[in-house]
């Protein structure tokens, strides 16, 4: 498509000579006449239409009325053809009416009768059974209109093709019972069709895709599981009726679950502020059968100078073992991929470009034999990782690496200790991302770039960061923290960073508003419900009560907090607002700032946690079992020239 943004809309215009829309030839039957090409509309074109033509201040319960008064304004209401697609067949069918507020075309099959199915079955005299039965009225979305070149049905496709993805990608069944607050578009359409788009153009992990279909396939079942046992319910005071309510209270709080990760991936600032779990599973080799260390070293071109270098400094036997076996390699990927627990592997001076991932499961070493800026590894190619590390101790050391057209970030760890030392990073899209469990040691090195934050760290991680330079990235370091109350805080060390030039903050806390007042409002929605199921009138349908919905991800309840000593925390919508104070002050109040804030937040992790006990009747623990505490140590960090501020805190 090589239409304007000005020019888009004018499909169809009377003053215009001819179509402006393309054609597509239908697969199989090759009677078939063709169809309007529309299902490869850009971004902005979907976005423009959805936005000022059909929902505009549209309310979630308003949705099909304002899709209606979409389509009495462009629809052609009759003389026009199309195919009516389902699972099993595809007719011609021409139309001769809508109704509008049904969003259904009514139709009789074309003559001659064009018809094909998976078998013989679908003859004339069954399709006219078939539409008898349906009087005569097809659903729009599963009708494909048929290509005319007079330009005069242009709008009519265009319409019929946003009504039908808007029912295919954009609406959920559950939409209509969501509260009437907000702006639908805003709260809904625009997350969900960005995601749609980020999806096509490769901006999101493979793996956060399935999670978000897996999710949306489980929410869609369990919340028809839901209604099912809802419209069962009476106003009877029957055990059988009791048993109902609490199955309906307990789908009900897994449809809510499901639906807050929904629109935590839907929400383009969460999607990356959370991320997701899974990794490949990564086997690891373990020591070789016979016990022998292998030293793997990889060079573009091997020199007299240089190998008498490695000879003196890497590969002589004081240094490496009288019984350690050494194999040579042009590529550094093929290196690790041949490395068992204990090798080592030692990459010569060169510019590598490599196009594939770099999976670290066992306990090796990787070593520049020289300078980072004298030893890159750049990835080319598209792809969701580059460094996967799960080993129990993985070392890096001496090594540039650059990223390029990816969707992860520059280097993964899961599970194990990664150790990096004197590195450089030149980021994609994320930095460094520590996992739950996992340990990362990052000392003396230089990362930049990344649009997002330069390192995230998980929930039960460990993270120790001492005298690096994180700087021209989203954020520098987001601590994502209490995303269930269940996880354990991470263990955070920042010594001597020097973090600057970030367009927003130079450190951001990710937690829930409070703890405890999530519980609270949790504990509320739940009476509620209870309440209304017993409240329902006899012989009437309940529903989900408007006012008892949790806070949602996907609009304003996020946010984030300024912190400042002695001042109450205080809440904005949409951005981070910035600390406005001298730079020379802001270096020693950032790193008390975020000590500060990170120990009372796990303050309220460890009143929350002994307050579970107490529940349970468990008066006295183990010290270290109740000892929830984040180890923080933070001093000496240097925050410079960071857009919004050295510290603040994300509240969702």
């Amino acid at each position: 498509s090589d239409w304007s943004a000005d020019s888009w809309s004018d499909y169809g215009s009377r003053c215009k000579a001819g179509t402006a829309l393309g054609r597509t030839v239908p697969d199989g039957n090759v009677l078939f006449p063709d169809i309007f090409h529309t299902d490869h509309l850009l971004f902005y074109e979907r976005f423009r239409t959805y936005q000022d033509y059909i929902f505009a201040d549209c309310k979630a319960s308003e949705v099909k009325q304002f899709i209606a008064e979409y389509l009495e304004k462009v629809l052609e209401p009759s003389g026009w053809q199309a195919i009516w697609r389902t699972d099993v067949f595809e007719v011609v069918v021409g139309v001769v009416g809508v109704d509008y507020p049904a969003l259904k075309a009514v139709v009789q099959l074309g003559d001659p009768f064009l018809c094909e199915s998976r078998d013989s079955s679908f003859t004339l005299e069954c399709m006219q059974e078939l539409l008898e039965l349906k009087e005569y009225q097809i659903l729009l979305q599963e009708l494909w209109v048929v290509y005319d070149e007079s330009g005069e049905f242009d709008q009519t496709a265009l319409a019929v093709e946003h009504v039908r993805f808007f029912y295919q990608c954009i609406w959920r069944t559950w939409d209509e019972e969501e509260e009437d607050d907000f702006d639908y578009f805003v709260r809904c359409v625009e997350p969900r069709l960005r995601l749609h788009y980020d999806i096509l153009e490769h901006r999101v992990p493979s793996g956060l895709v399935a999670d978000y279909q897996n999710l949306l396939s489980q929410c869609e079942e369990l919340y028809e599981k839901f209604l099912n046992v809802r419209n069962s319910i009476t106003a009877s005071d029957s055990e059988v009726e009791n048993v109902s309510m609490v199955e309906g209270l307990k789908l009900y709080e897994k449809v809510e679950h499901f639906k807050q990760k929904l629109k935590l991936i839907e929400n383009p600032l969460l999607r990356y502020v959370f991320g997701y779990q899974k990794y490949r599973s990564l086997q690891a080799k373990g020591r070789r059968a016979a016990g022998t260390k292998v030293i793997h070293v990889v060079y573009l071109t091997m020199k007299p100078r240089l190998l008498q270098l490695l000879t003196w400094n890497k590969l002589c036997p004081e240094s490496c073992g009288e019984d350690v076996e050494i194999q040579f390699h042009n590529d550094p990927i093929t290196a690790v991929n041949a490395c068992y627990e204990g090798d080592r592997v030692i990459i010569c001076p060169g510019h590598y470009i490599v196009d594939g991932v770099f999976c670290l499961a066992d306990s090796v070493e990787l070593e520049g034999c020289g300078l980072p800026d004298d030893i890159v590894i750049e990835k080319e190619g598209e792809g969701d990782n580059f460094f996967d590390c799960t080993g129990a101790n993985v070392k890096i050391s001496n090594l540039k690496l650059v990223q390029h057209d990816a969707v992860e970030g520059i280097l993964n760890v899961h599970h194990g200790k990664t150790t990096l030392e004197n590195c450089v990073f030149q980021c994609e899209t994320t930095g460094i991302t520590v996992r739950m469990s996992a340990e990362l040691l990052m000392k003396n090195s230089d990362l930049y770039g990344a649009k997002g934050a330069g390192v995230e760290i998980y929930p039960g991680s460990t993270c120790t960061l001492l005298h690096n330079g994180i700087h021209h990235c989203k954020e520098g370091i987001i601590i994502k923290n209490f995303l269930d109350e269940h996880y354990e805080v991470p263990k955070i060390t920042m010594v001597n960073n020097m973090i600057h030039n970030n367009e927003g903050y130079g450190v951001v806390l990710v937690r829930p508003m409070m703890l405890s007042k999530v519980n609270e409002a949790s504990a509320q929605r739940t009476k509620g419900i209870f309440l209304f199921l017993e409240e329902t009138p006899k012989n009437s349908k309940p529903s989900i009560p408007g006012n008892t919905q949790p806070p949602q991800s996907g609009d304003d309840t996020a946010c984030v907090k300024d912190i400042r000593p002695q001042q109450p925390p205080e809440c904005v919508t949409e951005e981070l607002e910035p600390h406005e104070r001298a730079e020379t002050s802001e270096q020693t109040e950032g790193n008390c700032e975020i000590a500060n804030e990170l120990g009372a937040t796990s303050a309220e992790k460890t009143k929350m946690h002994k307050k579970r006990l107490s529940k349970l009747d468990i008066t006295e623990a183990d010290d270290n079992l109740m000892s929830q505490e984040m180890f923080v140590s933070v001093e000496g960090n240097q925050f410079k020239w960071n857009g919004k501020g050295s510290f603040g805190t994300f509240l969702f």
